[in-house]
This record gives C-alpha cells, sequence and structure tokens, in this order.
C-alpha cells in the first residue's frame, strides 16, 4: 500500500499544533505554545503568519523530518463563505477570503494559509478538511421566527463529522448512509443532526443557540436579553462577554473547567451539582429536538468532545435520551486525526477534493 506522508496544521489562539502521519499512524505530534508577548505584538492576525509559519519549520527541522518526503499539507479550515461539508483544495479565491477575514478575525484562517505557502515550495497541494462554517442546512431549519434573523449553521464540523464516521463505521453503515446525532461537547456545546452524510439541522455554537456550556450562555429568554440590552447597564461588548466567554459555568461557577466542577459537586456543593445537571439536561433536550429532525429514525447518539470523558455526566444525558437510540461515547476532539483522515481519503481517492468558489465571478 502506497504511504501518504501528510503535515496538518491546526492553529489555536495562543498555540499551534502539528502533525505528521504517515497514512494514518502519527510518527510526529507537536503543541506549540506561543506567549502573550509574542502574539500581542501583532495588531492583527493574519500578520501572524510568518511567526507561525516559522515556528512550524523549526520543529519540524528539530525533529528531523524532512519535509521533502510530504504528500501534502493541510491546515484548520477557517471563518469562510458558507459551504457544504468535505475536503477542499485550498485555491486563490480561499486565500483571499482568509486573508481579509471576510467571516471574522480568527486564528485558525491561518491554517490554509500556511498549508498553502508550505506545500507551494514542495509542488504537492494544500488542503483544508471541513471549516466551523459548513452549511448542509435543510432549508425549514433556517426559518427563525424572525425574518431579518435567519438560523445559521457555525459548529464543530471538524469533529462531528469524524465522529459521524467513526460512528458509523462501528454502526457497519456508510456515512452517506447513517441517521446520527452527534453532540460536540466542549467549551461551545454543539448538536448535529446528520442524514446521509449532511448536517440537516445544527445549533450555533458560536453565538446563538442551544444549551448552555462551560462558556457560553446558548438560548436565553429573548425578552429580558432585549430588556438588559437597553437597561443602560451595558456596553455591547459586555451582553457579548454574557453570551461568549463568560456566560454558561462560567457565569454560575466562576470555571469553565468540568473537572473542577466535579470535583466541586464531590466535595458536597449543591450549587455545582444543579448546574452541572442543567447543562446535561440542557444537552439533552437540544439531542430530543434533533430527534425531531431525524423523524425519530436515529441509528445512534454520539458524545464527544472534552466534556464526554466525564462518566457521570454523559450517565446524566444518556439517561435521558437513551429510549432514543443507543448511546455512544467518543472522548475530546482529535482536530489532527481529522483533519489527516479528510486529506488521506482525498490522496487514496475515496473521494474527490472540492473546490472553494470564486464568489466574486
Amino acid at each position: 500500500m502506497e504511504i501518504h506522508r501528510i503535515l496538518v496544521i491546526n492553529p489555536g489562539s495562543t498555540s499551534t499544533k502539528i502533525g505528521v502521519f504517515d497514512n494514518e499512524e502519527v510518527i510526529f505530534e507537536k503543541t506549540m505554545r506561543h506567549s502573550h508577548e509574542e502574539i500581542n505584538q501583532y495588531n492583527h492576525i493574519i500578520e501572524q503568519y510568518d511567526f507561525r509559519k516559522s515556528v512550524i519549520l523549526k520543529e519540524l527541522d528539530n525533529a528531523e523530518i524532512n519535509i521533502q518526503s510530504l504528500s501534502a499539507v493541510c491546515g484548520r479550515g477557517g471563518l469562510l463563505r458558507p459551504i457544504e461539508g468535505g475536503t477542499y483544495e485550498v485555491n486563490e479565491a480561499m486565500l483571499e477570503d482568509l486573508k481579509n477575514g471576510y467571516n471574522g478575525e480568527h486564528a485558525s484562517n491561518l491554517g490554509g494559509i500556511i498549508a498553502s505557502e508550505i506545500a507551494k515550495g514542495l509542488n504537492i497541494d494544500a488542503y483544508i478538511v471541513d471549516p466551523v462554517v459548513v452549511d448542509e442546512l435543510q432549508d425549514i431549519a433556517r426559518v427563525s421566527g424572525v425574518p431579518e434573523i435567519p438560523r445559521k449553521s457555525i459548529f464543530h464540523a471538524l469533529n462531528q463529522k469524524a465522529v459521524a464516521r467513526r460512528a458509523s463505521e462501528d454502526l457497519r453503515k456508510p456515512y452517506s448512509k447513517s441517521r446520527l446525532i452527534v453532540t460536540h461537547m466542549g467549551g461551545g456545546i454543539t448538536i448535529g443532526a446528520h442524514a446521509e452524510g449532511r448536517v440537516i439541522d445544527v445549533n450555533n455554537g458560536l453565538h446563538g443557540d442551544g444549551p448552555f456550556s462551560p462558556e457560553r450562555a446558548g438560548t436565553v429568554p429573548a425578552g429580558d436579553l432585549v430588556s438588559m440590552c437597553f437597561s443602560g447597564r451595558y456596553y455591547r461588548d459586555e451582553i457579548m462577554k454574557k453570551l461568549v466567554g463568560q456566560g454558561g459555568l462560567m457565569a454560575y461557577l466562576d470555571t469553565n473547567d468540568g473537572l473542577e466542577v466535579e470535583k466541586m459537586i464531590e466535595h458536597g456543593d449543591k450549587k455545582a451539582k444543579l448546574v452541572y445537571e442543567a447543562m446535561a439536561y440542557q444537552i439533552s433536550k437540544e439531542i430530543g429536538s434533533m430527534s425531531a429532525a431525524l423523524e425519530g429514525r436515529v441509528d445512534a447518539i454520539a458524545l464527544t468532545g472534552g466534556l464526554a470523558y466525564g462518566k457521570g455526566f454523559t450517565d446524566e444525558i444518556s439517561k435521558r435520551v437513551s429510549w432514543i437510540s443507543d448511546v455512544l461515547i467518543y472522548p475530546g476532539e482529535n482536530e489532527l486525526e481529522a483533519l489527516n483522515e479528510g486529506t488521506l481519503r482525498v490522496l487514496n481517492r475515496e473521494e474527490l477534493p472540492k473546490h472553494y468558489p470564486n464568489f466574486a465571478e
């Protein structure tokens, strides 16, 4: 069998994770932490490009990995225009949107840019896989009740799609034939209805709807939120922080660490127990709503993300939703593996690479 050596790049706000794979086997993995001093010298994320690229190349050199041996480079997909899921070749139209921050500034925008620059010098292809803007919603799921505010698809597409494929494999069904509810539970929580290879409904995990999470408020009473916005007590940025960053567990318990909350519960903290169970309760309700989106035909419910390591937490969800279907648990995010798997499917000709449209045409 032909060996494909793939470099994957996942830039975060204060770190850059890289991995080198020979087919599915990881031969090198590294997380480079960046100090606030290093990051804060740049006014815009795009300006970090040269710094991050040089750090990556230096680490590969230190590990004695010859980049000339690479078959492809894959970067984390950024805040692009809405596109369907899949593995995309990095092209000029994509690079333009990443550099201009079309949908906002985020460190993940650097993934495709750095991958493209490294690949160009080696005369190989660069890819991204399942960015957060994957949009496969059925039309009925876009209707919110306020015409000016349609529902949007912004979710943990990379991990959700990878876990959906894993669950389908465990069920001995192709992903294109499976009907699954995938629940990503990390700093944000997104719950998607996967029908025959497409995510036909999902809550907006950025600053939209759904259950509250360790850092996000999720769906809140709309009228009361409007009153808070116009109370004169808060600036816009303060309200946004209540919804994203300082919402959820942070607001109630002053921590976004699920393990810390579990320790609080073990020590008899009744408030922590109530809030943690409420988060599981809201997740369960959202899973129930996605079972309706799938018309009750659900092959399995998959729980993933960092919170899926907590057995007590997943048990709390399972007891409420196991009547819908079997509950499968895949802890962690495994983003490097997911990027590699998407690239490998293209290199092995199991899938065709997708083309990012030139929206200016």
